[in-house]
């Protein structure tokens, strides 16, 4: 099963363009959406999961047509959006008990072994009598893992799942969504770049509603080989620097500024040549077309 994406468009009412023409083809296995908050990810997201409206194009889900069979396509949906409430005082159990009839799973006794299954596979059996206001944020993002694989979607969405996870809680999602990822469509939309780095082997890059580059992770990096350079400036000299040079990214080290800097070349002696990695594609593409955009 393939979803494919043409020609997408979406206006809100504010003027504000979401999406402008986006194509995209999306195979089993792990999806990294990536893009800056605002950048239309989530807009996409929302007009998969057939919660808004787009203005043009279409969006096909194996035969199934996205825009207009929406109860088709929530038949095997499986959807975590970037916030979503629950019950703080309902147990984990009931509550995903709950969801399972919602879901329609009538059966009681299939419904319990539904229930029971998934709680093993998110590890959260052990907690299955707590009530999910007690839960941490990693254990949340879990139990939004388990309603999402609610009877066996075909495609999965989530939306910044990783965001306020300490590590030992991220990494527990990655094994988990990997998982996934075996038999299934997953849709990992995210601005952490060590997220698609760590879990996706196809991506896009979205800024500014337009897609602005997409393929395996390493075809991307690989455009880069070569083309990186690295230097320690003062921080007065910033503005120096980006006047002369393409700085795609800055990070405060020891109290000094490290500076990549995008270039056929080495821009001066004080450089030095680093490998390129997933998130120079990321700031490159992005500085890139903010750039355009400011002409």
């Amino acid at each position: 099963m393939q979803l494919i994406i043409q020609n997408l468009n979406k206006t809100y009412s504010n003027g504000v363009q979401a999406l402008k023409d986006v194509n995209l083809t999306i195979n089993q296995g792990m999806f990294g959406l990536l893009g800056p908050n605002g950048a239309g990810k989530s807009s996409l997201m929302r007009t998969i999961a057939t919660l808004q409206e787009a203005d043009s194009g279409s969006i096909t889900l194996g035969d199934i047509n996205v825009l207009t069979q929406k109860e088709e396509v929530r038949k095997i949906l499986g959807y975590l959006p970037q916030e979503f409430g629950v019950y703080p005082r309902v147990t984990a159990e009931r509550m995903l008990t709950h969801i399972a009839e919602l879901k329609g799973i009538r059966d009681k006794k299939e419904r319990k072994d539904v229930v029971n299954t998934l709680l093993q596979r998110v590890n959260l059996a052990h907690v299955r009598n707590k009530n999910i206001g007690t839960f941490s944020g990693g254990m949340k993002q879990r139990f939004g893992v388990a309603q999402a694989l609610l009877g066996s979607p075909r495609l999965i969405i989530v939306d910044e799942p990783t965001a306020g996870l300490d590590p030992a809680e991220r990494n527990r999602f990655y094994n988990l969504l990997s998982e996934i990822g075996e038999s299934t469509i997953v849709i990992l939309s995210t601005h952490i770049v060590e997220d698609v780095t760590n879990l996706c082997s196809n991506m896009a890059i979205i800024c500014l509603g337009e897609v602005i580059a997409q393929g395996h992770p390493a075809d991307l990096v690989d455009e880069l080989k070569g083309k990186m350079w690295s230097k320690s400036i003062e921080r007065a000299e910033l503005t120096d620097y980006r006047n002369r040079f393409r700085v795609i990214s800055t990070q405060l080290k020891a109290g000094k500024t490290q500076i990549h800097v995008l270039s056929e070349s080495q821009p001066d002696a004080g450089f030095s040549a680093v490998e390129a990695g997933l998130e120079d594609v990321y700031f490159s593409r992005i500085s890139e077309k903010m750039d355009l955009t400011t002409v």
